[in-house]
């Protein structure tokens, strides 16, 4: 018994003795000290380019169709040809519109052949009436058939006009200098002015219109800047743009217009720039991107590397004099060149912010300046 005793006393001296090691002195946890890079905050000039997906469309897209109907007996042109206005494009069967025109100057001539007869009735009539041969009531049905035969005259003159209307139709020229685009139908296909495609597309491609869209809050940001949609674009740098294949087209652009309706499905609006085209390199139906250069003038601006993104937010680090990094949030311009951000608001001339590897920073963690 007095040994199971001693046992106990001695494990229970233990026990003490270790929770009084643990609790005596307390741990603490401590972020390490890391070598970062920094920077002075500064201001400067600072050029960024924003890229817009962009269509491109001739300056005049014209779908030709026939407005007459018929059997497409001729083409006059080929695919890519240039034309000049009222160059012929293509002719319709002309036979049933010379046949109405036929018809109708036929039938011209004959109204006008009892115009002349009822002319000669009405002044045999008023001869006879003057000599008071004839009844008043003579004379008078002689001036309406007089008058029935001057109306018929001008409905013949008013169908020779249509029948050589139409007959012309049959000839269909270009509606102004251009490029043909594509011709999906050939000779001997039944065409008219109802059909789901037209005959041709001329295009106007001395000038292209390139059109891309902008958010409704980069318009807003351009119209209080500038006073109004106007003189904001009147304000607007030239503008490049970048072909399918990677290549910068070799002309600048004007943007010339911007919609006054935002589309609602995607918050945007459309602009409008224009791209000389005398190399006749730009087509119709070609995409592309738009660049337009913006440029900052004493702003401060910072590596994109100095930043931290949290949702739609960013924030940095700065660095007090006891060289404790602090988060920062900040506002940011929306435009990026990929490498800086232009800062609005968060931060000031003067302040150290770390550089570069902000991401692995905590708030409050120690960090040794590189030097």
């Amino acid at each position: 018994m007095k040994t199971k005793s001693a046992f106990y006393v001695t494990l229970s001296l233990a026990a003490m003795a270790l929770l009084s090691s643990c609790g005596g002195k307390k741990t603490q946890f401590q972020m390490p000290t890391a070598n970062f890079e920094t920077m002075k905050v500064a201001t400067k000039d600072v050029t960024m380019t924003t890229k817009y997906s962009a269509t491109i469309r001739g300056r005049q897209d014209i779908d030709v169709y026939p407005q007459v109907g018929g059997t497409l007996q001729k083409l006059c042109v080929t695919e890519g040809q240039k034309v000049s206005k009222g160059q012929t494009l293509f002719i319709i069967d002309q036979v049933p519109y010379q046949a109405a025109l036929n018809t109708a100057e036929a039938a011209q001539k004959a109204a006008t052949a009892q115009l002349a007869t009822a002319q000669l009735n009405y002044d045999s009539k008023k001869k006879l009436f003057d000599q008071q041969v004839i009844s008043d009531v003579e004379l008078q049905t002689a001036h309406n058939a007089l008058l029935s035969a001057k109306a018929q005259v001008a409905q013949a003159d008013a169908q020779v006009v249509n029948a050589r209307n139409n007959l012309s139709y049959t000839v269909v020229k270009s509606p102004s200098d251009g490029v043909v685009g594509t011709l999906p139908y050939r000779q001997g296909a039944l065409v008219g002015a109802s059909m789901p495609q037209p005959l041709t597309t001329v295009s106007d491609n001395s000038q292209m219109y390139v059109y891309f869209s902008i958010n409704e809050a980069q318009l807003l940001n351009m119209t209080r800047e500038s006073g109004s949609a106007e003189a904001a674009i009147s304000a607007m740098p030239e503008v490049k743009l970048i072909l399918v294949d990677g290549s910068e087209y070799q002309h600048a652009g004007k943007v010339e217009s911007v919609s006054g309706v935002v589309d609602r499905s995607t918050g945007t609006v459309q602009v409008r720039s224009v791209f000389n085209n005398p190399e006749k390199l730009l087509h119709s139906g070609s995409t592309g991107y738009v660049v337009i250069p913006t440029v900052y003038k004493d702003k401060i601006v910072i590596p994109t590397t100095a930043t931290v993104q949290v949702q739609d937010k960013f924030k940095v680090y700065l660095v007090d004099k006891d060289n404790i990094a602090h988060e920062q949030l900040i506002t940011t311009e929306p435009l990026s060149n990929g490498k800086e951000y232009v800062v609005k608001d968060g931060l000031k001339v003067g302040d150290v912010i770390v550089s570069e590897g902000a991401g692995m920073l905590k708030d409050g963690q120690d960090v040794k300046p590189n030097k």
